[in-house]
């Protein structure tokens, strides 16, 4: 299953994923009946779940993956955050998670403690994502951190990694990738794309970053390029103003807002028929796509078609 699930990423045909938010609370089972009532599993390669994503408390991202994962028979990227556990600590639960066939890995650093819903919760960090891929390097050879032999050895681990979309030096982005490429990273996702320059840009310093490397398998790596659908100017603002690494083109925001003059209604219509042209723009240049809904996961199926 993730021999092919590469394959396809590695292919020129369609390669889409789904993010997958676990929720606040002890039970997957109306996140599953959501993405199975969408009919969502059909018409995708496979899914992502988030790790605490803003430091709020949800299930588990390991735990989540697996029931997803048995529930669809899509292969699942389980992201795991630096800023919750240690080396050991992620060495064992990537042991675990091999056992279950979780075997694709989003390494983050993570968002930071002090945005937490949990009252003094502190980050552990001991390093940034860097660490967790060499983590995963040393496994798929065999052996744990601290250079001791394991048996049995673990199953192949997939690791993939995560980029801004833009920064003011996209020679410094493309650093940054090279980075990722050297400590292992099969595949990075980068964050949401809202205009097809961005995107032509990223896949050109992408490239410049694969032949950088010194990592042999950063020869078949592949660019994945991120999509939040916004059908709503509200959101589309607050991206634009407060989350550093995207970028929203002004155009974008002035229709929407034009539209949310004329009631929520028409914002949706505006806002679905931009981002189903983003979408679309994006399949024909570089047909691999990561969506990040919020478990909207209607409307991933509508862009999807």
């Amino acid at each position: 299953m993730f021999e092919r699930f590469c394959q396809t990423l590695q292919g020129d045909g369609p390669f889409i994923t789904v993010e997958v938010t676990p929720p606040h609370g002890a039970s997957m089972d109306p996140v599953l009946a959501a993405i199975e009532e969408a009919g969502l599993a059909d018409k995708v390669t496979g899914f992502s779940v988030t790790d605490n994503p803003l430091a709020r408390l949800k299930m588990s991202s390991i735990l989540s993956a697996i029931r997803l994962q048995q529930r669809f028979g899509k292969p699942v990227i389980a992201t795991m955050s630096m800023r919750d556990r240690n080396k050991l600590s992620l060495q064992s639960s990537l042991l675990g998670a091999n056992d279950f066939d979780i075997r694709i890995i989003l390494a983050l650093t993570g968002d930071p403690a002090k945005l937490s819903d949990q009252p003094e919760v502190k980050g552990v960090l001991e390093r940034d994502s860097t660490l967790l891929l060499s983590i995963i390097y040393r496994l798929n050879n065999g052996f744990d951190y601290s250079g001791q032999e394991l048996d049995p050895k673990p199953k192949p681990i997939y690791p993939f990694a995560v980029s801004n979309a833009y920064a003011k030096d996209m020679k410094h982005l493309m650093k940054r990738m090279v980075r990722k490429l050297d400590y292992g990273a099969r595949a990075i996702i980068t964050q949401p794309v809202f205009d097809i320059q961005n995107a032509k840009t990223l896949l050109e310093i992408f490239e410049e970053a694969r032949t950088k490397s010194i990592r042999e398998t950063a020869k078949e790596a592949v660019l994945i390029l991120g999509q939040f659908p916004v059908i709503r100017a509200k959101t589309a603002t607050f991206i634009a103003d407060r989350v550093p690494g995207i970028t929203v083109p002004k155009s974008i925001i002035d229709e929407m807002n034009l539209a949310a003059m004329d009631g929520p209604e028409k914002e949706r219509k505006v806002g679905f028929a931009l981002s189903k042209s983003i979408f679309d723009s994006i399949m024909a240049l570089h047909p691999k796509v990561h969506l990040m809904t919020h478990n909207r996961f209607r409307l991933c199926a509508d862009l999807i078609g």
